[in-house]
């Protein structure tokens, strides 16, 4: 049986077109606090050019969110154990009413 896509991976393909994903993406890296950060490029998606201010969640020293769109990019960074969460906030707000 496959696997079922995250929300993630269902927006990344639906993003592949054979054009979009030689010029744009996503990454995702370590911060050495630790942590995570994301950039998804939202070049050519229905949420390109929208913008928002950071938005902070911060349960304790380990347990923290915040991201924002800016640049034509959605950033997000976040604690050690929240990477799911960030991802599920980003497909969130992709989704949510432009």
């Amino acid at each position: 049986m496959a696997p079922v896509p995250s929300s993630i991976e269902k927006w990344y393909r639906s993003r592949c077109d054979g054009d979009w994903e030689h010029h744009w993406g996503a990454s995702i890296e370590t911060l050495d606090n630790p942590g995570w950060r994301i950039q998804l490029d939202l070049r050519e998606t229905k949420a390109e050019g929208r913008t928002s201010e950071w938005v902070k969640i911060n349960r304790s020293v380990d347990d923290w969110l915040m991201y924002r769109a800016a640049g034509d990019k959605f950033e997000s960074s976040c604690g050690r154990l929240n990477l799911s969460e960030a991802l599920e906030v980003f497909a969130s707000w992709y989704d949510s009413r432009l």
